[in-house]
């Protein structure tokens, strides 16, 4: 089954974001058959903000070390790291994944559709077997966040040859099945808190990303393990080493 396929089971794809290799080996380990990279957490992980670029030679790096694994990967481009389109597809050209997400906005400020329709078309023309998953950033960035302007950028990525679309920040069951009635792709929406893939799927919705919370919850039970250690608390449940030992060592003289 192909990463395009998986956007047309039964159920909605769940796709778990990950951001290095000892993340990626613990969500196959969990049975997951693809999953993405989050944007934020590569960033972070390197001691800098999302959304400023820093994550363009991580993610060469990062793809390259997880494409020995046994799944599916989708990789978290930003706005693809240049307003020139050519200069974006050559980008892509680059990395050995099945998919990627590339965002309608840089510096936290919506582009012209025009533009970033611009550089599906560029990506698509040089690299046409990667999954091109358009994010569209009017919800997640509180600009333009209405269903019009959402479809209007929706249909310019669409017509570009965009594969799927992606709406983080959009979560109102009504906004989600107007859009997914009205876009001729998979919808893609970030987890939404009591909303199971079941649920998303009778509005339509094709894919759910877990964007940065693994990260985040990551670095939230590190927190409370060492609280726990300080307080003589019990520990909060982890993975033990010696099974993410032997996953690394799989990992290594499996390259």
């Amino acid at each position: 089954m192909t990463f395009r396929d998986l956007h047309y089971g039964d159920l909605p794809l769940v796709l778990p974001n990950a951001w290095d290799v000892p993340s990626a080996l613990a969500f196959l380990e969990a049975g997951f058959t693809a999953m993405g990279t989050t944007s934020f957490g590569v960033a972070a992980s390197h001691g800098a903000p999302d959304g400023g670029g820093s994550t363009r030679d991580a993610n060469l790096r990062l793809a390259a070390a997880l494409r020995p694994l046994d799944c599916h990967l989708s990789l978290d481009i930003e706005d693809g790291y240049s307003a020139d389109a050519d200069e974006v597809a050559d980008y892509v050209a680059l990395l050995p994944v099945d998919g990627i997400n590339i965002e309608d906005s840089t510096a936290e400020t919506l582009i012209e559709p025009e533009v970033h329709a611009a550089k599906i078309r560029a990506i698509k023309a040089r690299s046409p077997h990667v999954f091109i998953n358009a994010r569209i950033d009017t919800y997640w960035l509180g600009q333009s966040a209405t269903v019009a302007e959402t479809l209007d950028r929706a249909s310019h990525y669409v017509d570009a040859g965009a594969d799927g679309i992606f709406v983080p920040g959009a979560s109102d069951p009504e906004v989600l099945r107007t859009l997914a009635r009205a876009i001729d792709r998979p919808l893609n929406v970030l987890s939404i808190q009591g909303q199971s893939p079941a649920d998303l799927a009778a509005l339509g919705v094709r894919r759910v990303s877990t964007g940065s919370l693994p990260y985040r919850a990551a670095l939230s039970a590190a927190v409370a393990a060492a609280i726990a250690t300080r307080s003589g608390l019990k520990f909060p449940a982890a993975l033990s080493y010696s099974d993410m030992q032997e996953q690394l060592i799989r990992y290594v003289h499996g390259r």
